[in-house]
């Protein structure tokens, strides 16, 4: 059950990249032929107005089928003015960035949820020392909760650790200890730290490590609006960062996953409580947006670049070229969803 209640999951994903396809070109005039949850054979299928709405026979995500746009005809065209291919470049990058949109902001709305209320957190209650490093040398002592760094409140040890991470030159804490409140200025050491990636990097440090001291703390609708956008930049620019790494070589092929690895890993996220599989969820939702955004021909990223070319250019690009280039694109895309697929299985047989 929990594997089905994984897979909706996904599936809702991508029907809500695809929604923010229909909406966008509605608003821009354009018929919408089909809005299908899932593919293959349609099931059920009944029409309002002018579209199609169907539930068809593979539950992974939908399409959104619009008058003048065929994807196994990149060259074809029409003129009507309901058509997609009608509509100005801009219109129609505006409808191709609609879907990767929605994913990334059905993501920020979750990190919101998140946030907003009253949260069990580590206070910045300082634990442990490291010999001979800044925090140890500027006076600070165990039991010391540090309040500010450069003026910026800190509620919880992650946002002490963010901006300690983020400091480069001497930063000015404020720390109370007992009923006193004193402040210190320390200069972070840059030390020697394993990144997700597996690569060595160096980071600003002051040798500190928390108490363990939960507590409660309230973070009203701005903070959580500031930390919802907080995490979706830091993960979107985490994914990217990934992706980097992929295509470089520092990040195995063979940790590139599919389908069966996703919906895997967000059933097994269920055993961990409801939290962790809405924040898998979010994750999940910004990696799909991100990922149609890169610019291969099969994807909305690359759709965009083309009608960049036509806006800039003033002309579409020539007819030959989009016809290989997507097929280029389909290409690539199928190589990477077959190597995902034989990954996930590899991974099981191993298990």
């Amino acid at each position: 059950m929990n594997f089905v209640f994984a897979l909706i999951a996904l599936s809702f994903l991508i029907f809500f990249h695809e929604l923010g396809h229909f909406l966008v070109a509605r608003l821009f005039g354009v018929k919408v032929e089909v809005f299908s949850i899932g593919f293959g054979k349609k099931l059920f299928k009944k029409t309002y107005g002018d579209t199609e709405y169907a539930l068809s026979l593979i539950p992974l995500g939908g399409y959104v089928k619009m008058k003048g746009q065929d994807d196994s005809d990149p060259l074809s065209k029409n003129a009507d003015l309901d058509s997609y291919t009608s509509k100005t470049p801009f219109q129609r990058i505006l409808i191709l960035l609609a879907g990767p949109f929605f994913n990334i902001f059905l993501a920020f709305l979750i990190y919101v949820g998140f946030s907003y209320g009253n949260h069990q957190v580590l206070l910045p209650i300082v634990g442990g020392l490291q010999k001979d490093m800044p925090a140890e040398q500027s006076g600070i002592l165990i039991g010391d909760r540090i309040l500010e760094i450069n003026g910026n409140v800190l509620k919880t040890w992650f946002d002490l650790a963010h901006i300690i991470q983020e400091t480069k030159d001497k930063a000015t804490f404020k720390i109370q200890r007992g009923e006193e409140v004193l402040e210190v200025g320390i200069l972070p050491f840059e030390v020697e730290r394993t990144n997700p990636f597996g690569e060595k990097v160096k980071i600003p440090a002051i040798g500190i490590s928390p108490s363990g001291e939960m507590g409660n703390v309230y973070c009203g609708v701005f903070d959580a609006l500031r930390l919802g956008i907080w995490q979706t930049i830091a993960n979107g620019t985490l994914i990217i960062q990934g992706i980097e790494k992929l295509i470089v070589g520092v990040v195995p092929t063979s940790e590139l996953g599919g389908v069966v690895g996703i919906v895997q890993v967000m059933n097994k996220a269920q055993e961990n409580g409801i939290a962790q599989f809405l924040a898998l969820v979010a994750l999940i939702s910004i990696n799909l947006g991100v990922l149609n955004l890169f610019p291969i021909p099969a994807l909305d990223g690359g759709h965009i670049l083309f009608n960049l070319y036509e806006l800039i250019m003033r002309r579409p690009l020539n007819e030959k070229a989009m016809y290989y280039l997507t097929l280029l694109g389909w290409g690539i895309l199928l190589g990477l969803m077959c190597l995902g697929f034989y990954n996930d299985l590899n991974r099981i047989f191993k298990e």
